[in-house]
């Protein structure tokens, strides 16, 4: 058995509820060994190794079986920490929040449940990844596109539900949302929206119903365990035109999402449109060794050799145009009256022999793949962590975030890599801190790089909207207006609906009572 308890648990007591539990789903489907257990770690960590490890895994197959593992947890007061797919990687993957809680592992639960081609929707259960629901809409004949995230192996719920974002014209996936299925920790099943209504035949096709919209609440929280999510599905469009534009300087970033925020708010640029800089585009085809071994953010004069080598620019545009060809032409031309107006601006159709224009192209149109993961080997040692401010699509906003945080990448010995995504009236800003796990003194430094990152950034009025677990508690105290009640909302919300408190403690820094640390 394993050696790890959850705190606060006897190991006599804990042995117990876990043959309570190999009772519910059989013994193959509870985890207590080393071995499977090393799947419920997060491998980019920039933490130590040793830390954020659970105590064991139960595998429930259906809603039945969660709500008897429910009422076990409850009444030995396990606390429990639940994955879908458990592909959030680069925020903490499918690690616990704190060692000891027992992992409630959903992806057995993998069903598509229901397509709707006239209405265009799926519904899904928390274990479907991207690359099953895509590959049961061609086994089907389907017409739908799906809205992948860039790993295919991601969840098409969990990504949702931790405010993820694509890169068709469906790319906010919570906005694409409609109707949820959750067990709350008492046991007790709740259908939102017009799941609610007895025989409902329009529960993915509207979020609304009488009284409240609850779905948001179970977003990035740790209230309930989401059992089904309806995801709004894209119809194949007569026609599909992806663009690459490669900008030469740095500074043009601002003149870029100048240019692009009347062409998103109008819709002119259906999808989200990213300016994706260089080396992040670089990594998917070279690696930082092939052009440099020393230490410390790349010089200025190795940079525009992999520009000039690669044929990239200091920022490499893409989106895309759909709908019928003549509407595509016409919209053309004013999206490249617009964007080529920046001087030295040269546009592309097609890359030849290019990954990364191969697999952008390939998500703008809904084909989910796994060609991002490989920029992985920039650095090679595999770890990696996203920071994730927000904010609007200004130019000067996205200006201001890239040279704040390229300095402080460079005076931690980091390289800038990121990219600037607009969904509509929104900006996400991504950047990949890229590091060798065991060069111990560059984890370290990835990590007090993150945290003065969260700090700065919000200093300036740019919060997070997700993150890794080792930040969850920092960026929650960032959202501090009123003494931050938006959290002691979040609390009064968790006392009620989990007043035992076994609902992944300190998700988004959101803790029951028994382990909140007073202010």
């Amino acid at each position: 058995m394993s050696r790890i308890v959850p705190h606060g648990v006897e190991a006599a007591a804990f042995a117990r509820a876990l043959d309570e539990l190999s009772a519910i789903v059989g013994k193959d489907w509870v985890f207590v060994d080393n071995l499977p257990l090393s799947a419920y770690r997060d491998a980019y960590s920039p933490l130590a190794d040793g830390v954020m490890l659970p105590s064991a895994a139960v595998a429930p197959n259906g809603v039945e079986e969660i709500k008897k593992i429910l009422k076990i947890v409850n009444a030995y007061r396990i606390p429990i920490w639940t994955i879908g797919t458990g592909r959030n990687f680069a925020y903490g993957g499918p690690a616990p929040r704190q060692t000891g809680y027992v992992m409630l592992d959903l992806r057995r639960m993998n069903m598509v449940i229901e397509v709707n081609e006239k209405y265009g929707y799926a519904l899904v259960e928390p274990g479907v990844s991207y690359m099953q629901l895509y590959r049961h809409l061609r086994q089907i004949g389907s017409k739908l596109w799906i809205d992948p995230a860039a790993p295919a192996w991601g969840g098409v719920m969990g990504n949702a539900l931790e405010h993820g974002a694509g890169y068709t014209p469906y790319g906010d996936h919570f906005i694409m949302q409609c109707g949820m299925e959750v067990v709350l920790a008492d046991g007790e099943v709740v259908r939102t929206g017009q799941g609610a209504l007895a025989g409902s035949k329009h529960w993915q096709v509207t979020k609304h119903a009488a009284g409240p919209q609850f779905d948001g609440m179970f977003t990035q929280s740790n209230f309930g365990v989401v059992t089904k999510m309806g995801i709004w599905l894209m119809p194949e469009p007569p026609g599909y035109k992806p663009f690459m534009i490669t900008y030469q300087r740095e500074e043009d970033l601002e003149a870029i999402f100048e240019i692009t925020r009347p062409l998103k708010v109008n819709q002119i640029i259906p999808n989200a449109a990213v300016a994706v800089d260089l080396l992040w585009e670089a990594s998917a085809k070279t690696t930082r060794r092939h052009y440099f071994d020393g230490k410390g953010p790349l010089p200025p004069s190795i940079r525009a050799k992999i520009a000039s080598d690669l044929h990239l620019g200091m920022w490499n545009y893409y989106g895309a145009l759909y709908g019928p060809p003549p509407v595509i032409e016409n919209n053309w031309k004013i999206v490249e009256e617009a964007l080529m107006s920046i001087p030295g601006a040269k546009v592309y159709f097609d890359r030849e022999n290019d990954p990364a224009w191969d697999y952008r192209v390939r998500l703008m149109r809904g084909e989910p793949n796994m060609t991002e993961f490989s920029i992985m080997n920039w650095i090679g040692g595999g770890g990696h962590i996203n920071f994730s401010p927000i904010s609007a699509p200004s130019g000067s906003e996205a200006l201001a975030q890239y040279n704040l945080i390229k300095q402080r990448c460079h005076d931690h010995g980091f390289d800038y890599i990121g990219e600037f995504l607009v969904g509509w009236r929104d900006m996400h800003h991504i950047l990949m801190i890229m590091y060798d796990r065991a060069d111990e003194a560059m984890r370290k430094s990835a990590y007090n790089l993150f945290g003065l990152l969260v700090d700065e950034a919000a200093a300036a009025g740019f919060g997070e909207y997700r993150t890794h677990l080792a930040f969850m508690d920092q960026i929650a105290k960032t959202y501090k207006h009123n003494d931050g009640a938006l959290w002691d909302l979040h609390h009064r919300l968790k006392d009620v609906l989990d007043p035992n408190g076994i609902f992944s403690p300190g998700k988004q820094g959101i803790w029951p009572k028994s382990m909140r640390t007073p202010a």
